[in-house]
């Protein structure tokens, strides 16, 4: 899944649940646009040659949930 936030980061990961702390992801790559480079070049990337799993497991804040899609989805 990929969950966008109303800021520069983005995470990728499989999703586990979602509750009142926020969105539950496992596996997670992190890209963060204010470092350099585009969302979009790095979940068609993730896409093409797979995640880089930074983290086990993160929740992301409800609040700052902006949008989530399947990576299948986003990288056509």
């Amino acid at each position: 899944m990929v969950v966008e936030t109303g800021g520069t980061l983005t995470y990728i990961g499989r999703f586990d649940t979602e509750d009142e702390r926020g969105v539950h992801l496992l596996d997670v790559g992190v890209h963060d646009a204010g470092a350099g480079g585009s969302r979009e070049d790095y979940v068609r990337r993730s896409a093409n040659f797979g995640v880089r799993a930074e983290r086990p497991h993160l929740v992301v804040p409800r609040g700052e949930v902006v949008r989530i899609t399947k990576l299948g989805e986003t990288a056509q």
